[in-house]
């Protein structure tokens, strides 16, 4: 980043007093719970890891902590903000940094990001880096994990829950559907712990940073979809034996054609050992039926 660029950044008022000047509270139905330590931000920034040669993508900027941090870097940010209150405030961002800042008013649930960054940077390469809003933090991610526009990688701050779900080990207890899907399509790890109080307004739970990277090869979509579908058997029950919960697929057969044990419970299952069993499914069956969603569990 120039020299002039940061001089204007590091002019620019605290978050607090921003936000304040504004008349701006975090709306709870939105799930906002604001980070104002630029301190913080700027760690979560080096851990994402990019630089002046980037692009990313911001969801839910807020006040705009974070996007600050990743501008600090010389990284080009694409915010894109729900919360039209917003926009005054992040304004300045642009006029520091010009040519490196664009929000888009929109809501990153339904936004096509590929399409989005071509009209702003020409590409659809971009890394992810956000605070995410905790009532749809779950659901972000697995549209980017399983949807067509892959990030490069992705550093996003989630409930310590959610966080856990995505990298447990089989046998833990927060080892479930998501943490399958995330570590067959992903390398992720925690990489930062964040308390409560960090927040304003202080959320009822502590948060954490997942940095995960998307693996060079991906399985192809018929197998992740019957993934999806064998593993929503498999813990919709999850105390049950794979003999039982997965009787509908082939129970005790297509377990051991899979060369796993039919009396072993889903929980205990790692993730090669489901994408195994999922490609053995589809060599069986030509009638495959359509998947549901996931919702972390």
């Amino acid at each position: 980043m120039n020299a002039e660029a940061a001089a204007a950044l590091a002019r620019l008022p605290p978050l607090k007093t921003t936000l304040a000047e504004a008349g701006l509270l975090a709306d709870k139905r939105l799930g906002q719970h604001f980070l104002f330590d630029l301190n913080l931000c700027r760690k979560i920034a080096r851990l994402s890891e990019v630089g002046p040669e980037d692009v990313v993508v911001e969801v839910g900027p807020g006040p705009g902590g974070l996007t600050r941090a990743l501008l600090e870097t010389g990284a080009r940010v694409v915010a894109f903000e729900r919360d039209p209150r917003f926009s005054e405030v992040l304004a300045p961002l642009g006029q520091c940094c010009p040519g490196r800042f664009s929000l888009i008013q929109d809501d990153a649930m339904r936004v096509d990001e590929a399409a989005a960054l071509r009209g702003v940077t020409g590409s659809e390469s971009a890394h992810l880096v956000s605070n995410l809003p905790y009532n749809v933090g779950t659901a972000l991610f697995l549209k980017w994990v399983l949807g067509s526009w892959r990030p490069d990688s992705l550093t996003l701050m989630f409930q310590r829950e959610v966080a856990e779900r995505i990298v447990a080990a089989p046998g833990a207890g927060a080892y479930g559907r998501l943490s399958i899907i995330a570590q067959t399509l992903c390398e992720a790890r925690i990489v930062m712990d964040l308390p409560a109080r960090a927040f304003t307004p202080p959320p009822k739970v502590d948060s954490a940073v997942i940095r995960a990277r998307p693996r060079p090869v991906r399985p192809p979509d018929p197998e992740i979809s019957a993934l999806e579908t064998l593993t929503a058997a498999a813990f919709g029950q999850r105390r049950k034996m794979l003999r039982s919960s997965l009787k509908a697929f082939g129970g005790a057969d297509l377990c051991r054609a899979a060369s796993l044990n039919p009396d072993a419970r889903a929980e205990t299952v790692p993730p090669d050992a489901f994408l195994h069993l999922a490609r053995t499914w589809l060599a069986t069956r030509s009638d495959a039926p359509p998947h549901p969603g996931i919702t972390g569990k």
